[in-house]
This record gives C-alpha cells, structure tokens and sequence, in this order.
C-alpha cells in the first residue's frame, strides 16, 4: 500500500443545468464499500423523484472500483465519472450525480460530459487532501531546548500535536515516515546526542502537498 494517496476533505456538492437538465453532483470521503453504498441510497432516498442518480466510487481497500449509468445509455454516466476520479487520483470517495430531466436530449457525448462535470464540480466543492503515512513520535528535552527542537519538527515537515510541561518538555508530533530520518538527525546534532525520538505508531494524516 503506497504512502501517500489522494482523497476528499469533507462531504459537499454543486449543482448546475444543462438544457434545462438540473445536475446536483455530491461527494463524500468514504473507507469501505458499505459507507459507499450507503451513501448512494441517502441520496437515491433524498431524490427519490428524480430521473438518474448515477454515482461511481473507488477504494483503496482490494482496489474496489464501481460504478452505475442507473438508467442512462451505457457508458454515459458512470464511466465518465470515475474516470475524473482516476484522472486526479482519488481513492476512498464516492460521487453521486443526480438528473433532473428537462425535456431536451443531450446526446450521448452530451450525458458524458454533463456528468463529468457533475462529479468535477462535486469534487471541487469538497477539497481534495492528500494523506501521507506518518509516525506518531514523542521526544524530551529540557526547556532551553523546547524551542529549538519545536521548530526543528516544523521545519522537517512535521506537525506538534501535544507539549507537556513537567520536570522536562516533552512533545508529541507525527511527521510522514520518510521525513523522520533527517529530523531524528537534526535533533540529535541539536541536542549533543540527548533529545531520542520515540515512534509510537504509524497513521495516515492529512498533509501538505
């Protein structure tokens, strides 16, 4: 499993009318193919009056990838929506575009752009994040260096998440996992050898590009 990989920030959508077609594009950050589904049937539930509610979803979990034109002539709708979530390399998301016929044909070359651009509005409107493997690490020193080691982590690309205040300061920080060696470096030249970095555990947070 890679590193780092590309998802959505929040749940959102947009909308916009094509030949007095309305097209309402939502997207969510999702982890499994049930939260996926789900997702599908709140907005299939909510629109439960509209023509089309086609939707296309992709997972880092087995590679899951899916899709469905509900309705549409094949290859107009759901294809083309998971392809601008290939295309900008999201994973763990799902896209749901609803139609609200207007009583002009779009053409098939129409559908499909009309529904890509559902789901890139959607996607707009929700914030794409990249997540990175980072190591959730812990580090001591004594308060004359607090400072300097706590901008050593920021300036090696990681984030203070804790600091506490005791005999000693002790911060708590994760930092993406091929950072780590420079930084645990930096501190070491830093502190004469005393400011040992301590790794916690690995998780995926949301970083910087």
């Amino acid at each position: 499993m890679s590193d780092s990989y590309k998802t959505l920030k929040k749940y959102s959508s947009d909308e916009f009318v094509e030949k007095r077609s309305r097209f309402i594009g939502y997207a969510m950050p999702v982890t499994s193919e049930d939260q996926a589904i789900d997702f599908i049937n709140k907005i299939k539930k909510e629109h439960w009056d509209a023509r089309h509610n086609c939707y296309a979803y992709s997972l880092r979990e087995n590679g899951i990838k899916r899709y469905s034109d509900d309705g549409e002539p094949q290859g107009t709708a759901g294809v083309p929506m998971l392809e601008v979530l290939n295309k900008n390399g999201i994973v763990d998301a799902v896209v749901v575009v609803t139609r609200y016929f207007g009583g002009i044909l779009l053409g098939t070359g129409g559908l499909a752009r009309a529904y890509s651009q559902g789901a890139k509005i959607a996607l707009n409107a929700c914030g794409i994040v990249t997540m990175s493997m980072c190591a959730e690490c812990c580090v001591s020193c004594s308060y004359n260096r607090y400072g300097k080691i706590n901008t050593l982590i920021m300036n090696n690309g990681g984030a203070v998440d804790d600091t506490a205040f005791a005999d000693d300061v002790k911060l708590s920080f994760h930092i993406p996992v091929d950072l780590l060696p420079a930084l645990k470096k930096d501190i070491a030249d830093a502190t004469a050898g005393e400011g040992e970095v301590k790794i916690i555990d690995e998780k995926y947070y949301e970083t910087a590009e």
